[in-house]
């Protein structure tokens, strides 16, 4: 298939996809094996909602009604571009048969809206506003894969993973805050096995696309204030956004935020010394300083003691890539890691998290054997000395360039003492 991420190819004949998709999805539940041709994304996230838990007879939950509904849909962000949302996707869902829907980044439906009948019928499979279809509940589906990979996708008939959701097509775009490139949730459009078209999905892409443009003029001062955000990776000091304010935070204040944003219940001052200095010299009274220093910068609304913690949740750019890696959304994890945590940073326990995360990103890279993920990270600052990306990439896209930089990389291997892999730790 040309491009992986369209389900069908001009030509194709729809119903013989169906039946083929339908034996297959078969295969899959009874011994756990993908046959061809389901599309890698399909496979991956077969594999992803089975080791959820999910079963191809459950169906989806519903979370929030009513008032609870409706007052978590005022405060989200995009409820601001639901109007944007209506007026470009509106006409297309109704005059089509076809529904227009909304989640959040946890595969929540906020807005179900388009064709009557389209909406009684999706109604009996809890296709509606505060239903969880996040991959993890009812496994493959456009919305909820969305979100889990970070990227645009199409869900054609019997590659949803739930049997009830089969008849249906769909094809969703996930929508990223401007100014953090956090996932905000997820634009779809659904409906018969017209949809499955190229079209469809650069739709839904284009008006993805415009939902951010229109964010990022409105401004952050537009903004309802949510948890302070931390940003770390490929920069030596974090920026840390509070209420639409950003601090750049020193060095030192930097691992410390970091470390105090792994551990919500806190650290005591033991803790901290030992996670932030290789010399055992360094007393307490260094360190009390230094929090005190962050106390001023933060306020102490943000920073506690006894022990030694974040008073409100923060998220940070380092969970973002954790929670895709585990999710298996190598393709987001990559778009998000912007480089090594702190990378000039020598804090005991900075360097251990700065490796577990490249080397968890990295191994998943060769696993996944993506040409364009793999060159990414072995043209990256990073990645450039990384033998092991390279040979990876050589086996996939083995270009004179590419097997020209890993001859190289090989010749100073045996020349002298190299390390076989060299992780951006």
């Amino acid at each position: 298939m040309s491009d992986p991420w369209v389900a069908l190819e001009p030509g194709t004949d729809p119903a013989e996809r169906v039946r083929v998709l339908r034996r297959a999805h078969e295969t899959f539940t009874a011994v756990g094996t993908v046959p061809r041709p389901v599309r890698a994304v399909v496979a991956d996230s077969w594999r992803r909602s089975a080791r959820a838990g999910v079963g191809p007879d459950g169906t989806a939950s519903v979370e929030l009604v009513d008032g609870d509904l409706g007052a978590y849909r005022a405060e989200h962000p995009l409820a601001r571009v639901m109007p944007l949302f209506r007026e470009l996707m509106g006409t297309f869902a109704a005059d089509g048969e076809h529904l227009l829907a909304v989640c959040d980044a946890h595969g929540r439906l906020l807005w179900v809206e388009g064709h009557p009948a389209t909406r009684r019928k999706a109604d009996r499979m809890n296709f509606v506003p505060g239903a969880r279809w996040a991959e993890t509940a009812v496994g493959t589906n456009a919305p909820g894969t969305a979100v889990a990979v970070g990227r645009p996708v199409q869900v054609f008939a019997a590659e949803h993973f739930i049997r009830r959701v089969q008849p249906w097509t769909c094809a969703a775009a996930p929508v990223h805050d401007p100014r953090t490139g956090r996932v905000l949730g997820a634009v779809d459009i659904t409906g018969g096995d017209g949809l499955a078209h190229p079209h469809s999905l650069g739709f839904v892409q284009a008006v993805a696309r415009a939902a951010e443009s229109h964010l990022a003029l409105l401004g952050p001062q537009d903004d309802p204030v949510g948890a302070p955000e931390l940003t770390a990776l490929g920069r030596d000091e974090a920026q840390l956004l509070v209420g639409g304010h950003r601090i750049r935070l020193s060095r030192r204040h930097s691992e410390i935020v970091v470390l105090l944003a792994r551990h919500p219940e806190g650290l005591t001052g033991d803790e901290l010394l030992c996670a932030l200095y290789e010399d055992e010299s360094v007393t307490p009274v260094t360190l009390r300083a230094e929090l005190a220093r962050l106390r001023r910068t933060l306020g102490p609304s943000l920073l506690g003691s006894r022990p030694y913690r974040l008073m409100v949740p923060l998220e940070s750019d380092v969970a973002v890539v954790e929670r895709r890696l585990e999710a298996g959304a190598v393709t987001a994890a990559a778009t998000a890691y912007a480089g090594p945590l702190l990378p000039g940073s020598q804090a005991p326990a900075v360097v251990r998290l700065r490796r577990r995360l490249s080397d968890g990103l990295r191994t998943a890279l060769i696993a996944r054997r993506d040409p364009d993920l793999l060159a990414d990270w072995a043209h990256a600052p990073w990645g450039e000395d990384d033998l092991d990306v390279w040979r990876a990439l050589a086996a996939v896209r083995p270009t004179p360039a590419v097997r020209s930089r890993l001859a190289a990389l090989e010749r100073e291997l045996t020349a002298g003492p190299v390390w076989e892999h060299r992780s951006p730790g």
